[in-house]
């Protein structure tokens, strides 16, 4: 059995996922201010328009002067824009109003086993965080998903400055969980910012594997998790 007394988790895609895919959420916020457009339009201009953004201004623009509210604007207009509307008054409108929106649990639903395995988790005595590249709506969110009393800490990259696969933010959580690399785990589907990244600082990493996922085949099995629901079993016999 690891000897693990501090867990740490990714949230995108590990613990909640969007209830809809973004080009469906923001096409239904287009139809309620009169504008039509496709949802599969808005699904390719929005990855376009946030791989723009980060490369331009990583970490919701941390470092240059953004906060991460005007960065989300940004790019929900250039979304729209791209996919052909331009009418300043409504961009600002539909922007503002998702924006808000993502900070809430309607766009938002806790994966299978995620709550049983965090509350299991809990009982068995583990110190508990969250490791997350995530703007400063991440706390409310868990909140309003019923996940936030589970969580020692919130670690997002918006307030700590550094992403993973930085190793910094690693460091940061082993100093607040007080506990050393090889006392912690990391759980995230990220092969290179989750399960690599927390390896990298010493720590022992689980990746959840999504079905329909690449496999990488220098993950051993006992590494993976099918579900959460696996995590305690895995733990229990490495």
């Amino acid at each position: 059995m690891l000897r693990l007394r501090l867990l740490t988790w990714d949230v995108k895609d590990t613990l909640l996922r969007l209830r809809q895919p973004v080009g469906e959420r923001y096409a239904a916020e287009a139809r309620a201010r009169g504008v039509q457009v496709q949802p599969e339009a808005l699904g390719r201009s929005f990855q376009e328009a946030y791989g723009a953004q980060s490369r331009h201004f990583p970490n919701y623009g941390r470092g240059q002067g953004l906060s991460s509210r005007q960065w989300w604007v940004d790019v929900v207009k250039q979304t729209f824009r791209l996919s052909g509307v331009h009418d300043d008054g409504v961009l600002t409108l539909m922007a503002e109003t998702l924006y808000h929106d993502f900070c809430s649990a309607c766009n938002w639903e806790v994966l299978p086993g995620a709550h049983e395995t965090l509350s299991q988790c809990c009982q068995r005595g583990f110190h508990m965080g969250v490791v997350s590249n995530f703007d400063n709506r991440l706390e409310n969110i868990l909140s309003q998903c019923n996940l936030r009393h589970h969580f020692e800490f919130i670690l997002t990259s918006e307030d700590v400055g550094f992403a993973k696969p930085d190793r910094r933010i690693f460091e940061k959580a082993l100093r607040l969980g007080g506990v050393t690399p090889e006392q912690a785990a990391h759980v995230g589907d990220d092969y290179t910012r989750d399960y690599q990244a927390a390896r990298a600082v010493g720590m022992h990493s689980f990746l959840l594997r999504v079905a329909g996922q690449g496999e990488e085949t220098e993950v051993p099995p006992e590494h993976v998790l099918p579900t959460l629901s696996h995590l305690l079993a895995l733990i229990e016999k490495g």
